[in-house]
């Protein structure tokens, strides 16, 4: 089972590296998508703890 680990992470690094080198603009659209996901996340996350902070109201 390590073995197919290290091969899924060998072909997921050489997909992103194809990526970044034969369309760059699309891979900052992508490297963007993925921090406003992890943003949004992070502020719902803030959300949700600020109303079980205040009791659930």
């Amino acid at each position: 089972m390590p073995q197919a680990k290290k091969i899924a992470l060998f072909a997921v690094i050489v997909f992103v590296l194809y990526v970044i080198i034969t369309d760059p603009a699309k891979a900052a659209d992508y490297v963007q998508m993925g921090f406003e996901g992890v943003s949004d996340a992070a502020s719902s996350v803030g959300d949700f703890m600020t109303w079980v902070a205040n009791g659930g109201k």
